[in-house]
């Protein structure tokens, strides 16, 4: 009886410790063999010593972490067609992001053993050739962006059979043949832009703006929106207050409602003072854009300059221009030389990006002078990840710290401190001038 109880605990024991070192050994090699058959001109931490699911960048596991679910490897320089059976055998992998490099050939056909993929963003290669004929074989498909690519032939109908489908970005390519008629009630976002289609707009797609469609052969016919009655509200006369009071109690009101607003007038203002520094969230992909410019044109404009995120050696960053515009981000600080933004990416990753303004200098300038920031190493100095320079933006993106701020360390207490100051005389002042006109009223 007690050797049986052992060998239960043994493989309780056993059971719990392969729980906690569990790792996706074949999702890692799967990783392994991508990286190693493909080119790239940016140093990954992909070491096959290492963890994957804890060390590697671009890489997410799912909660248990025994398999892969998210590669995310935006930027890193990746050339050449994506080698077969490598990507392939993450059978649970749910986002997969390689937009933005120089990947070539055709759509991987062995893609479709990706049965859970969800998210799929290959814009900005150089992919070329027909798309797959059935989509439907990545039922759980929500957002596909395949822009900037060279794709041709025509846009594939079973995309209508993809129900969770919310976004579909094909713009910039070159497919031919009539639109397909897409009823599906779940797409908010559709972009066929600059290709060569014919025919005209299905009625279901009409909903989107004609910008989506434009660049094609297609004419555009003017839909009269539906028209919907708006009623007029009716007026309602406001009941007229009677005037039971004494003059002297009104005085006696109106100075206390007066220094009321007085203080109410200066507990906003020391509000506002405190958090001067602390606006709210904003889009930073709205900040960096100019004149209302989509995030892909601007890529798009600093991709055909070469203009790209310079990583220093060692990050191990897996992020692009890209993902910084399409990113949440709140203000922290406003210096002499710029903004500074807390950026929370697609992936979770958080970083600070400063954003300079009025800074007149040539590229080859400020690289240099980046590249004298980025060698500083002390252990009080936050290190420069990674800079950016274009004509009209200059990016410099640093480690995200969530010790809050030494300004607010060292002023912070000395605000609030004059708030409460504030506060306890404005009371007792207004206190007293109502003791006083009270007494006045009693006479």
């Amino acid at each position: 009886m007690e050797a049986k109880h052992i060998s239960c605990f043994v493989l309780l024991v056993g059971f719990v410790l392969f729980q906690v070192n569990a790792e996706p050994v074949e999702d890692k090699q799967a990783l392994l063999d991508f990286v190693n058959y493909l080119p790239h001109s940016r140093s990954l931490n992909w070491k096959e010593s290492s963890p994957v699911c804890n060390n590697w960048s671009g890489v997410n596991c799912s909660a248990d972490g025994t398999r892969v679910i998210a590669v995310r490897m935006p930027g890193v320089g990746f050339h050449g067609p994506i080698p077969p059976n490598t990507l392939s055998r993450l059978s649970a992998l749910q986002v997969l992001s390689l937009r933005s490099n120089g990947i070539s050939g055709e759509f991987p056909f062995d893609f479709s053993n990706l049965k859970n993929l969800s998210f799929l963003y290959l814009q900005y290669n150089n992919l070329s050739g027909s798309l797959p004929f059935d989509f439907s074989v990545w039922p759980n498909l929500t957002i596909v962006n395949l822009s900037n690519n060279r794709f041709n032939g025509s846009i594939p109908y079973s995309f209508s059979n993809l129900s969770h489908l919310a976004a579909l970005n094909l713009a910039n390519n070159s497919f031919s043949g009539e639109v397909p008629d897409f009823n599906l009630t779940n797409l908010q976002q559709i972009n066929l832009s600059n290709n060569n289609l014919t025919g005209s707009i299905p009625r279901s797609l009409r909903r989107f703006p004609n910008s989506m469609f434009s660049g094609n052969n297609i004419p555009f016919e003017t839909f009269p929106p539906h028209a919907s009655p708006v009623s007029t509200p009716s007026a309602t006369p406001y009941p007229k207050s009677k005037n039971s009071r004494g003059l002297g109690e009104k005085a006696s009101l109106g100075i206390i409602a007066a220094a009321c607003v007085l203080g109410i007038v200066a507990f906003v203002f020391l509000i506002v003072t405190c958090c001067s520094r602390k606006k709210g969230e904003d889009e930073f992909s709205g900040k960096l854009q100019k004149g209302g410019m989509s995030p892909e044109k601007v890529v798009s404009r600093s991709q055909d300059a070469n203009n790209r995120l310079t990583f220093f050696e060692g990050c191990n960053y897996a992020f692009d221009l890209e993902d910084l515009l399409r990113a949440s981000a709140e203000v922290l600080g406003k210096g002499a030389f710029g903004m500074a933004y807390k950026a929370i990416l697609e992936d979770a990753t958080t970083v600070v990006v400063k954003r300079l303004k009025e800074v007149s200098v040539g590229k080859r300038d400020f690289e240099q002078q980046m590249e004298v920031v980025g060698s500083i190493r002390h252990e009080n100095v936050v290190e420069l990840k990674a800079y950016y320079y274009s004509k009209d933006e200059k990016l410099m993106v640093y480690d995200y710290y969530s010790k809050g701020s030494v300004a607010s360390m060292l002023h912070g207490m000395l605000h609030f401190s004059i708030f409460f100051f504030f506060l306890y005389s404005w009371s007792s002042i207004v206190l007293a001038i109502s003791k006083t006109e009270k007494i006045k009223c009693q006479y």
